[in-house]
């Protein structure tokens, strides 16, 4: 598990940072001014990179997190299983399966024929983004 580690308030729009060990991508950020005799806060909104969900933590803005590194890569559609899809990397000519939504699935059986297929491998869970 490869981990960088910035402050909280060196966050921006589209960066992704991990939230009770779920990676996530920023889509909203509010920093507070200093008070008197606190500290500034950040207000971050973010969603989940595998499940979707939204995550609004509150912490400060000195608080060191942890950046996930996401490995984005082109692949080979090969098959269409049940609930997953069975995909070739392009450059290492690995093959395996994917989990995919009902929606991927749909635009799989639609186009027919692919070319291929964009994949983010992020802390060692693969899922599919783009389909060409």
């Amino acid at each position: 598990m490869t981990l960088k580690m910035i402050t909280a308030t060196e966050l921006r729009l589209g960066s992704f940072v991990m939230i009770n060990n779920i990676p996530c991508i920023v889509k909203k950020i509010d920093v507070s001014k200093t008070g008197k005799h606190g500290a500034s806060k950040c207000r971050i909104e973010a969603v989940g990179l595998i499940d979707g969900k939204k995550r609004i933590p509150i912490m400060p803005g000195t608080q060191r997190v942890n950046v996930p590194m996401v490995d984005k890569r082109r692949a080979q559609f090969l098959n269409l299983n049940d609930g997953t899809v069975t995909i070739m990397d392009a450059e290492t000519y690995e093959t395996f399966e994917v989990a995919v939504s009902d929606e991927i699935k749909e635009e799989i059986k639609e186009k027919g024929k692919l070319e291929q297929i964009e994949y983010w491998d992020i802390e060692g869970k693969k899922i599919i983004k783009r389909i060409f």
